[in-house]
């Protein structure tokens, strides 16, 4: 190894080393953390019980649901699940207050505002919202609730902010699903791009940020890109290989002197890239991975778009990127089958930014800067990623509309509390990551609620008894029949 090398190598393993620091004292932190949360809400039980609930997603247990959470902090089972599942309790101040703190230690004027839908596969057909529908995290349609997200990306860090139910059609016309999952008389449906166009008129001015963007679900649809122009919003967003367009740099056909003047051709993206010469591709460096410099190649045109029933749409910027198939995943997330193409050696997207908003004409944007925006989509992939590995965004049992948002909400509050610690601890480690905070918070959890000993031994056995005898009794009560009491062994 040379001496470079070894430096190198001496330094990284140097960022290593952990300082007591970091971890002291991080549950007195916690505590100080969720103070503005508690004040938000307005009863003593509740402010009780969210410190606990957070404490709980961010333990040690393999499964953060109301129950195990209860267990773990020594509450009654029902006192924890009547909080989560049906206390009426509003989460939107707590959201609010969320969206002050990420706004004030992440904000920039060139943020970036990222809608992502996210998908929660379920068994059942009880759980509000669930139903048979594209579910992103399977790839496939299968049985599942769907979120639709917005986070903020900025040159610091990453975070969700806010988030909608998806509630289905036939979910909103069914009233005796909307009575057994509590969903309020004046929630209806409401397409997901209109559920993000809700939340940024909610946000918007309060969040700086200087683009939105979101995958081709959002982008494919001609009227939400309109509104966002009309909102004077610059954005990049994602759209299927099957678009269709017009490419107005592109040599128009010869006049043949009668008629009118023929114009290019309407053609999918898919058919127009295939005709690119191969230096029209410009090479850039996206940011440092774990495995080295993340790359992507990139090609913009200035083109015509469609709208529905063939009608003439605005100009925009095609943006078309590609990275080699061994890196699929690295640059943009996860999206629906036609979002990309690919051939022998790369894999292809497609986006469109405006040329044009609020009857203001826009320069246009340079690839590097086109392609942070559209990276900020793997930052919103990777909040995700938090979220559900390391405090349960995805492991809730609850079937009712308060219980999804109560969860949802003290989700995204756990994580913000990690990145913060995160960040301070990257103080003295620059090598920290948010699942070692996580970890380590969990084990000084472990001596705040888990004393071992014979004391707590039995309470934790006594817990899981009653548990199983209460299931019986009421298993033979619905059978109308007395359960017998278990005998008592003697002992010979």
């Amino acid at each position: 190894m040379t001496p470079a090398w070894a430096q190198r190598q001496e330094a990284v393993l140097r960022d290593c080393v952990v300082s007591p620091d970091v971890f002291t004292p991080m549950v007195d932190r916690l505590r100080d953390f969720v103070r503005p949360y508690q004040y938000a809400l307005e009863t003593e039980a509740g402010k009780r019980n969210v410190y606990l609930y957070l404490a709980g997603l961010l333990s040690h247990l393999p499964r953060k649901n109301a129950e195990d959470i209860a267990t773990l902090v020594e509450v009654e089972r029902q006192v924890m699940q009547d909080f989560i599942g049906t206390a009426l309790w509003d989460h939107r101040p707590l959201v609010q207050v969320l969206v002050g703190e990420v706004v004030e230690r992440l904000g920039e004027p060139d943020g970036i505002i990222a809608f992502d839908p996210s998908s929660f596969p379920k068994r059942g057909a009880h759980s509000v919202g669930v139903k048979r529908q594209w579910c992103g995290h399977r790839g496939k349609v299968d049985n599942c609730q769907v979120g639709v997200y917005m986070g903020y990306v900025s040159r610091r860090d990453h975070a969700l902010l806010d988030f909608r139910l998806s509630l289905p059609g036939d979910w909103a016309r069914d009233p005796k699903r909307r009575a057994e999952c509590h969903v309020p008389e004046e929630v209806q449906y409401r397409t997901r791009q209109d559920q993000c166009l809700e939340m940024l008129d909610l946000w918007g001015e309060q969040i700086p940020h200087g683009w939105v963007t979101g995958d081709d679900e959002l982008g494919r649809h001609t009227r939400f890109r309109h509104d966002l122009r009309e909102r004077g919003e610059r954005y990049v967003l994602g759209v299927p290989c099957t678009t269709t367009m017009r490419d107005l740099e592109a040599p128009w056909p010869a006049y043949q002197g009668c008629g009118r003047p023929p114009k290019p051709p309407w053609q999918s993206v898919t058919v127009w890239r295939h005709a690119l010469a191969p230096e029209a591709w410009a090479h850039l460096t996206v940011r440092d991975g774990e495995k080295g410099p993340v790359e992507i190649e990139i090609v913009t045109r200035r083109v015509q778009t469609r709208l529905e029933r063939k009608r003439t749409g605005p100009e925009e910027w095609l943006v078309v990127t590609r990275h080699p198939l061994a890196d699929k995943g690295t640059v943009e997330g996860q999206a629906s089958p036609d979002a990309c193409d690919q051939d022998a050696h790369y894999g292809y997207r497609y986006y469109l930014t405006p040329t044009c908003v609020a009857h203001r004409e826009l320069q246009e944007p340079s690839r590097g800067e086109l392609a942070r925006v559209i990276t900020a989509g793997t930052c919103i992939e990777a909040s995700f990623q938090r979220g559900k590995g390391e405090a349960g965004m995805d492991e809730y049992q609850v079937r009712t509309w308060e219980g999804w948002h109560h969860h949802m909400a003290l989700t995204l509050i756990a994580v913000w509390f990690l990145i913060g610690e995160t960040h301070r601890g990257q103080q003295w480690t620059p090598a920290l990551t948010l699942p070692q905070v996580r970890y380590g918070l969990s084990v000084l959890l472990l001596e705040v609620f888990c004393t071992p000993g014979i004391d707590y031994i039995c309470r934790q056995v006594s817990r899981q008894l009653m548990r199983n005898e209460l299931a019986r009794f009421y298993h033979h009560r619905a059978r109308n029949c007395i359960p017998p009491r278990k005998s008592r062994r003697e002992i010979q």
